[in-house]
């Protein structure tokens, strides 16, 4: 049968032959055009991955935990922001610049929160934010950041590690991350506030922020 069929072929009038050159000639290159398309399209979206730099402020918190004679105080800074630049294919390149209205203090009372903004505290109206500058971010495993910059309270400046977990969630990017901040280091709680039996060194902080794409 495949002889006959390549000697009807062969017996096909040079004019017929021609057009049916033509034809399959026509289809092997729509199909290498297409092959090319489709190449060029996963390419490309493997190449423009999304960039996250806009802090959605009302989705995010930063919150903290202290101890204050013997008894645990949860808190929070209500407002704060900054600049960040994340792009999930390229994490260690990653850049933050997030600032903390202290004024912005919620934890306890009306007395506690008063208490916060004097001079033996935050001083807030000498000193009106807090802020967080990243230099360097090391992958430590999948999603997992490990965030090392500069943190400012005071006028007060000192390293800070922070590790984050991170993930996309719908169009938007999700970190939480946690440090420990030691708050006689940036003179917070003086005079006799500064006993650690009654306000502990060690103040637990958690950040939650929710960025969205450029």
């Amino acid at each position: 049968m495949a002889y006959l069929n390549e000697c009807r072929f062969l017996n096909k009038p040079a004019g017929q032959l021609k057009m049916q050159f033509l034809r399959l000639s026509s289809l092997k290159l729509r199909g290498i055009k297409t092959f090319a398309c489709i190449a060029l399209v996963l390419f490309s979206a493997q190449g423009l991955a999304v960039e996250f730099n806009a802090i959605d402020t009302a989705k995010s918190k930063i919150n903290f935990t202290s101890k204050l004679m013997g008894s645990t105080i949860n808190g929070s800074f209500d407002q704060f922001g900054g600049v960040v630049n994340f792009n999930p294919d390229n994490p260690e390149k990653a850049k933050a610049d997030i600032w903390i209205a202290l004024a912005s203090f919620n934890a306890g009372g009306d007395e506690l929160r008063d208490e916060a903004q004097g001079k033996e505290w935050f001083n807030s109206k000498v000193f009106p934010r807090a802020q967080f500058i990243s230099e360097a971010i090391k992958k430590l495993s999948v999603n997992k950041l490990e965030i090392k910059g500069k943190l400012t309270i005071k006028n007060k400046t000192l390293p800070l590690t922070m590790v984050a977990d991170y993930q996309a969630q719908g169009k938007q990017m999700i970190f939480n991350g946690s440090f420990e901040l030691m708050r006689l280091s940036y003179d917070l709680g003086a005079a006799a506030w500064a006993d650690t039996k009654s306000v502990a060194n060690e103040v637990p902080v958690k950040v939650h922020l929710v960025l969205n794409p450029k």
